[in-house]
């Protein structure tokens, strides 16, 4: 699979998985929303930094 290829792969499955909860429970999506906003920054920075480091662990386990 070409460099493109995958890319535009990966973008589609985060879509589509971010699109699940919103589309099946959007008052839950709403409420969880509201709640990331309550929090502070550096908060918000520290679990972007786990997504990320979740997700390259999983690119070298796999």
């Amino acid at each position: 699979m070409e460099w493109g290829q995958a890319f535009w792969t990966a973008t589609a499955l985060v879509l589509i998985l971010e699109g699940l909860l919103p589309f099946f429970s959007p008052a839950n999506w709403r409420k969880a929303m509201a709640q990331i906003a309550q929090l502070r920054d550096g908060q918000i920075r520290f679990f972007g930094l786990l997504a990320i480091l979740a997700g390259l662990a999983i690119l070298l386990v796999f």
